[in-house]
């Protein structure tokens, strides 16, 4: 399977225990358990969420919901910022704007997130998803957000 990845910067995390802190978040978060979503690939600034299809995913024709997709997307950007973060901090999306670019007609979605800018206090992502029908893979939705860094809110 082939998917348009966009060249993700290379940046060094504040945090030693990046990896081992966005992967114990993300097995703690609810609405990621309830869509079915797996961590596929986490790097610093760079995270990809896969759902697999469901009916109780989908809306009224059978597509992954506009809400499922965001929530998968919102999700990435969110954990990509967070790789980023420093010790003793936390991640929360303040602002996103998603265009939806094609019916989410597949067997699996692929969220994608990634930083194009850390800053101390606010983080610049992007995030793209895409699904994925048989050997076809379409380009549904793009997203830009901004994120906060929480800091004296640690995740544990």
């Amino acid at each position: 399977m082939h998917f348009e990845k966009h060249k993700v910067r290379s940046f060094e995390p504040k945090d030693p225990d990046w990896e081992a802190k966005a992967r114990e978040s993300f097995a703690r978060q609810g609405a990621m358990g309830l869509i079915g979503a797996t961590l596929a690939e986490l790097r610093p600034g760079y995270c990809e969420i896969h759902v697999p299809w469901r009916a109780d995913l989908s809306q009224q024709h059978g597509y992954f919901h506009a809400g499922i997709i965001s929530t998968a997307v919102d999700t990435a950007g969110g954990y990509a910022g967070f790789t980023l973060m420093p010790p003793n901090t936390s991640v929360l999306s303040v602002e996103f704007k998603l265009n939806l670019l094609s019916p989410g007609d597949g067997e699996l979605l692929i969220a994608t997130g990634e930083v194009i800018k850390p800053g101390k206090t606010l983080v610049i992502a992007r995030g793209e998803a895409y699904v994925v029908k048989g050997e076809k893979v379409t380009h549904c939705s793009t997203m830009q957000q901004t994120l906060m860094t929480m800091h004296g809110k640690s995740e544990t």
